[in-house]
């Protein structure tokens, strides 16, 4: 008689034991986590890490942030994306699309941005637990490729205003245009000459990247050697070129010269921990409650969550097939969603994945150069 109550709880337990594992896919991967993985994991996370700073703040001000806000929305993903996540490639913080959404939809105004963060989350879990994945299949490729180069445009223009030093420039695109042109006699030399030149050395650095391939090759130590030297070089350029432009502002700074133009003071410090505002307070000290703030995000309700999930799927997909595994749309709604509700906590505005640090980190968990460098022998080096 024992026997199939035995039986029973075994399966039971079995069942439950799969349905929280399918929840938690952090437990099906770290148990197989090979520790030869962990140096090019370190590598790629020092990377990607030292690419998201500049990045993070340059995209709170697209968003129309402060610089903050971009910092607070880079560092919880990685946390959560952790334990929900179904790509190894995949990773989480603002990115260029979501920012020029947020700022259409909020204006720049920090409170709303957290509170849309929280409500786009719940939208994202929500589907995620209707099972609504399925819905990416039916957007149409070509819609996606004009949205996104119509936003590429916005964006990379936006920052003409920053190399040249230009204040006063609206954030609107045709005004921005009209007035970035017209005050370009207003542009600073510092800014211009400094933005120009880490121009410059990252299309070297890039351009090096690709031409390692086409030269003749020899087999010698040392040209091996440099090869791997200059990949090294090149796939970390965005990290170098930050690290070099912030000692060259802070060495003029220091020495009395404010020839460039600087962030500034910051909030210093990791966020308070508090729950996202659900009012806003106008300039005037009009109090804006929770109903009408949410009647002016209007279609932002849609369009951010649904644009967040398509920007991280469709290229976490793209990698999937290219390193033969599969995503779970539906976790990766989960994780997303669980992202920025958790975000709004600690000030994050929406967030999602950014096909930038997608491929920094593929590029270097992918090639074991330091794995070449110290432990191969010289003829696998070729």
């Amino acid at each position: 008689m024992d026997r199939p109550l035995l039986g029973r709880a075994w399966t039971w337990h079995r069942c439950s034991y799969a349905t929280f594992e399918a929840w938690l896919p952090i437990l099906t991967w770290l148990p197989k986590y090979n520790l030869r993985w962990l140096q090019m994991d370190v590598l790629a996370g020092l990377t990607v890490g030292l690419t998201t700073v500049p990045q993070a703040l340059a995209y709170a001000e697209v968003a129309g942030l402060p610089v903050q806000y971009g910092l607070y929305s880079a560092f919880i993903g990685g946390f959560i994306y952790t334990l929900l996540g179904t790509s190894k490639d995949v990773t989480l913080g603002p990115t260029a699309i979501m920012s020029l959404l947020c700022f259409s939809v909020v204006g720049g105004k920090p409170n709303r941005a957290v509170l849309l963060s929280l409500l786009c989350g719940l939208v994202q879990a929500a589907m995620a637990l209707l099972r609504l994945g399925f819905l990416l299949d039916f957007i149409s490729f070509p819609v996606i490729k004009g949205f996104t180069c119509a936003a590429a445009v916005t964006i990379g223009f936006g920052q003409v205003k920053n190399i040249l030093g230009l204040q006063g420039v609206p954030p609107e695109f045709f005004p921005e245009v009209y007035s970035t042109f017209s005050k370009i006699s207003e542009a600073r030399v510092g800014d211009t000459v400094l933005g120009l030149l880490c121009l410059a050395l990252l299309i070297m650095l890039m351009c090096m990247k690709t031409s390692l391939g086409s030269g003749l090759q020899d087999n010698s130590t040392y040209s091996r050697f440099s090869r791997k030297l200059v990949w090294t070089a090149a796939t970390m350029r965005n990290a170098l070129v930050v690290v070099a432009a912030t000692c060259t502002a802070f060495s003029w700074d220091l020495s009395g010269h404010h020839v460039f133009t600087i962030t500034g003071k910051t909030s210093q410090g990791p966020p308070p921990f508090r729950p996202p505002p659900t009012s806003d307070t106008t300039a005037n000290g009009t109090v804006v409650p929770f109903g009408d703030l949410v009647k002016d995000f209007g279609g932002g309700l849609a369009l951010i969550p649904f644009m967040g999930l398509l920007e991280s799927i469709a290229i976490a997909k793209a990698f999937a097939s290219q390193n033969d595994y599969r995503i779970n749309a539906n976790q990766e709604l989960l994780a997303i969603g669980a992202t920025n509700i958790l975000g709004s906590f600690v000030s994050a505005y929406p967030v999602t994945g950014s096909f930038g640090r997608f491929v920094c980190a593929h590029t270097l968990r992918s090639v074991s150069i330091w794995t070449e460098f110290c432990l191969c022998a010289p003829s696998q080096w070729s």
